[in-house]
């Protein structure tokens, strides 16, 4: 992780991009992103979904680049290490959703 941060640090420092990289423009980049990543997916079937073709699978690749990339820069910018905060989510998680509870169950954990 540390080598992907120290990466674009350098990509948007050659650049002098580190004036537009504020929390409030990553965030919303990242958003862009994801939209752009969901569109890859939009009216495609379940299946459809889990099988894309090598053509829409590489343009996958690289929305799914971009939201990392945002995600990491944002988390940068604000001293959050992502590796550990999903760690930590997913502990969270396990509370919110025990096994006997959530076991098959879509619900979210308000309605388990």
């Amino acid at each position: 992780m540390q080598k992907l941060i120290k990466k674009l640090r350098e990509f948007a420092k050659e650049r002098d991009w580190d004036q537009f990289h504020s929390p409030k423009n990553l965030a919303i980049a990242l958003t862009v992103e994801t939209a752009e990543l969901l569109e890859e997916f939009q009216w495609l079937t379940e299946e459809q979904s889990r099988k894309p073709d090598q053509k829409r699978l590489n343009r996958i690749k690289d929305e799914i680049s971009d939201v990392m990339i945002y995600l990491v820069q944002l988390s940068d910018q604000l001293g959050v290490d992502p590796l550990a905060s999903a760690f930590e989510k997913i502990e969270k998680n396990r509370a919110k959703y025990p096994v006997d509870k959530a076991k098959g169950s879509a619900k979210k954990y308000t309605d388990l």
